[in-house]
């Protein structure tokens, strides 16, 4: 399996509810963040224009199951491991800690998409990208 690939950061005030308490949503949010993170980390971007189409990676699946708060202020570091690589699409596994503490679980799963004329579909993952991404042991298909 490959290393995670690890994005730190901490918990804006804006991020949080009144308890100051970082609000549910923006794990999700903080997913993206470090997915976008990682896309830089291997040289490319999660928007990638070509000479036919703009190709992009939207959500078809996510999931968080919440361990312990994160709050105001925290140092948070997100743990990413790609956990499949298919024809299409992927999925990883974010994982949230303050220090040692896991404080939630997150999943996405992304497909390879073009804009052609205006219009969105999902493409098979061109080789170029696919040569940049880790071999999972689901990787065939």
């Amino acid at each position: 399996m490959a290393e995670p690939f690890v994005y730190k950061r901490r918990v804006h005030f804006a991020e949080t509810d009144l308890a100051g308490v970082l609000h549910f949503a923006n794990y999700y949010r903080l997913m993206e963040e470090c997915e976008h993170a990682w896309w830089r980390s291997i040289g490319m971007s999660v928007v990638i224009d070509g000479p036919d189409s703009r190709v992009s990676w939207p959500r078809v699946a996510t999931a968080c199951e919440y361990f312990q708060p994160a709050r105001f202020d925290d140092e948070l570091s997100l743990s990413m491991i790609i956990e499949h690589v298919g024809t299409r699409s992927m999925s990883y596994e974010v994982v949230f800690r303050r220090g040692e503490e896991r404080l939630a679980v997150g999943r996405s799963t992304i497909v390879c998409c073009a804009m052609v004329d205006g219009r969105f579909g999902s493409v098979d993952i061109p080789d170029d990208i696919r040569s940049k991404l880790p071999v999972t042991d689901a990787s065939a298909g």
